[in-house]
């Protein structure tokens, strides 16, 4: 029988993390399924879903504590059984001048209609010809039974102009 985890990893970066945490797996018959993993501040931080016979947990517990004890703060979750329906999936890009709060109020609005945020990836990058700071969000968003694309796309058209940001719906 096989269970499915998630890991979040975070430590300094070095060579050799990921193929640490592979080998683990690897040796307790383990699949990597799915993963993310950034460098940040000369910082490794990750997160890795994974499957593996019950049988093996265990062991593959044991290899973690091997990869704390050289400095990774390692957190193991088991994924609970039964998935949940699977949300109607949106897509929004926002980019515009960097300032506070961008985030904040686009995750306001969201929260407000229920949206759950999959997945969000920000970034400041120069303006290819002022070379003034944008900000460049990309999110994954999943919306709940009786909320529209149109109805978070109304929600967030009307900070369009207080926040000075182009946003683009898929």
């Amino acid at each position: 029988m096989q269970t499915s985890i998630i890991l979040t990893i975070l430590g300094n970066d070095r060579a050799g993390l990921v193929r640490a945490l592979s080998q683990a797996l690897e040796q307790q018959q383990g699949n990597w399924t799915e993963s993310r993993m950034v460098r940040m501040a000369n910082k490794f931080a990750g997160v890795l879903q994974a499957t593996l016979p019950v049988a093996r947990l265990e062991a593959f517990m044991a290899a973690l504590d091997g990869l704390r004890a050289e400095g990774l703060q390692i957190t193991l979750e088991q994924e609970s059984a039964g998935a949940p329906a699977l949300p109607e999936p949106l897509a929004l890009v926002l980019l515009g001048p960097d300032h506070p709060g961008i985030i904040h109020q686009i995750t306001d609005r969201l929260a407000a209609l229920k949206v759950n945020i999959e997945e969000l990836t920000t970034e400041q990058r120069p303006a290819p010809m002022s070379g003034e700071t944008l900000f460049h969000a990309s999110l994954k968003l999943g919306l709940p039974a009786g909320v529209t694309a149109r109805s978070v796309q109304e929600a967030l058209e009307g900070l369009q102009d207080s926040l000075m940001v182009d946003l683009s719906f898929s």
